[in-house]
């Protein structure tokens, strides 16, 4: 038999109508077309003049019906990947990611790693070409390969020549995606070494900002604007930092979105979307730089804050009267207190200078009457909690208890802050949702622990293991005195989220209460 496959090699290389042949092979049976498949990029070489004809005749053979003769093709279609050949093969290999055959799939995917790393550049080519042109299966799966598999390639295939054309076909791309495009898209990016200077992020950061639509005012009853604006925010955060600013972001939640809070519409009925936006207000605002309007946006923040910290009930103040009684709703206050006090340091002689004494007279009241609050539901969880530890802060009761306590000592330190004369905007914390830093978990392990540390230590214990992304916070919701089993949650991608608030009587034991419960184009 080597004898035999010898001569018939000697024979293709000497002869162009042998090789003719073997491409119309395809047309004939499954043996045939076997043959073909594994004959066609062996002696594909060898004969130049009838290379269009040897790769369309293998693309045929990548269709046929059969999937056995369909992986084999694909499995050889590499071999064709020189010169400028490549940049079609990488296109046809592309087009092939849309079949359902899960072998098929992987053989396809195989394929296209194996051409990148020959020709980074010629094979992206293809890639983008079909993310630009092809079909909606394509292109989304296209998309996918970029997100997923540009991170495994060695360092010496993804050279700055190869990330600097990624970024300029990646931003032809951004000027028509859908939500999901977007979030993959930016995963790109930011994956790229290039990015991760200083100035690689303050380019993301100007890419979120052309699809935020910053510069126009938001219709807050829209709810693919307010979508949009949403998941811009969520994709620039992670950039943020003391030298790329989150300023512009920070000014618009300012001037167009606190103003309409309670007009927001969201994309998903079940979201919270005002404590939603509340929360992510917070977490830009350490990273806002200098800002033109200041006082006006500090005054907008304030004025917003006041609607959450209500005026004490008749019997305390004589002004809420034929009122029910006042719910404190600490999820809410903790986001606008936190982001006051960021911007406060910026205008440190806001509530001394900027605002009258009649209106900080009423903001003490406010704060008093929470900060009295506060220490009642504080008192009870500290009593809930004491000397649990393991497995018993890990049921759904304690864990509620464990982040409830957080944000209610979060809260009562940034007020302590406020309440000083002049205020100060010196005190340090961790938003609640967010992860412990190591220097507080070590500092709270060095001292005894205080009705305020419980929270925290507990939370340090149980977030390494077990703390959600930013894009799956939580948020509590525990009523006061018991905790309700009727607590609900809600799916938004993959984000969870929970209502807090409590309704408490200025007595020993808090009242009942319940809950409050292509688009970027």
């Amino acid at each position: 038999m080597s004898l035999i496959l010898l001569y018939f090699f000697f024979i293709v290389f000497q002869h162009k109508d042998a090789y003719q042949a073997i491409l119309d092979g395809v047309k004939g049976g499954p043996k045939e077309k076997r043959l073909a498949a594994q004959f066609i990029p062996k002696f594909f070489s060898s004969f130049p003049e009838l290379a269009d004809a040897a790769i369309n005749a293998q693309l045929d053979l990548c269709e046929d019906e059969d999937v056995s003769i369909r992986r084999q093709a694909i499995k050889e279609l590499p071999r064709f990947a020189s010169g400028e050949n490549l940049p079609r093969v990488a296109d046809i290999l592309t087009q092939l990611l849309q079949t359902d055959d899960s072998a098929e799939f992987n053989q396809v995917n195989t394929a296209l790693i194996s051409i990148f790393k020959i020709d980074a550049k010629g094979t992206l080519g293809g890639l983008f070409s079909q993310i630009l042109q092809g079909e909606d299966i394509v292109r989304e799966r296209a998309i996918k390969f970029l997100s997923t598999k540009l991170k495994m390639m060695p360092d010496d295939t993804m050279t700055k020549e190869v990330e600097d054309y990624i970024f300029i076909e990646t931003k032809k791309v951004l000027e028509d995606v859908t939500g999901e495009e977007f979030v993959l898209l930016m995963r790109i990016l930011s994956g790229l070494k290039s990015m991760q200077t200083v100035s690689g992020r303050q380019q993301l950061v100007e890419l979120v900002v052309e699809q935020a639509f910053l510069e126009q005012a938001l219709n807050p009853t829209d709810a693919d604007s307010v979508d949009r604006l949403l998941q811009c925010t969520r994709q620039a955060l992670p950039l943020f930092s003391k030298n790329v600013h989150s300023t512009r972001f920070v000014t618009y939640f300012c001037e167009f979105v606190l103003p309409n809070l309670s007009l927001l519409t969201s994309p998903v009925a079940e979201l919270d979307i005002q404590l939603e936006v509340l929360k992510l207000l917070a977490e830009m605002s350490p990273y806002c730089g200098d800002m033109d309007k200041l006082e006006v946006n500090l005054n907008m923040l304030f004025e917003k804050l006041l609607e959450f910290m209500p005026l004490p009930p008749e019997e305390e103040n004589g002004e809420n009267a034929a009122n029910e009684e006042p719910k404190l709703q600490f999820s809410y206050v903790e986001c606008l207190l936190f982001s006051f006090h960021q911007l406060g340091k910026k205008l440190p002689d806001f509530l001394i200078d900027k605002i009258s004494a009649e209106k900080l007279k009423d903001f003490k009241i406010r704060l008093q009457y929470f900060a009295r609050g506060l220490q009642v539901y504080i008192r009870q969880l500290r009593v809930a909690l004491q000397g649990k530890t393991g497995d018993a802060l890990k049921t759904e009761e304690n864990k509620i208890k464990v982040v409830a306590l957080k944000i209610t000592n979060n809260i009562n330190v940034l007020i302590k802050d406020l309440f000083h004369n002049p205020p100060s905007y010196k005190s340090t914390v961790t938003l609640s949702w967010k992860p412990v830093q190591k220097t507080e978990a070590a500092a709270i392990g060095q001292k005894r622990q205080s009705g305020e540390d419980i929270g925290a230590t507990a939370t340090t214990k149980k977030l390494p293991t077990n703390l959600p992304r930013r894009d799956a916070r939580q948020i509590y919701n525990p009523p006061s005195g018991k905790y309700s089993a009727s607590i609900g949650n809600f799916s938004y991608g993959d984000r969870l989220s929970k209502t807090y608030s409590v309704s408490l009587c200025l007595g020993s034991e808090p009242c009942d209460s319940d809950g409050r419960g292509r688009f970027y184009k």
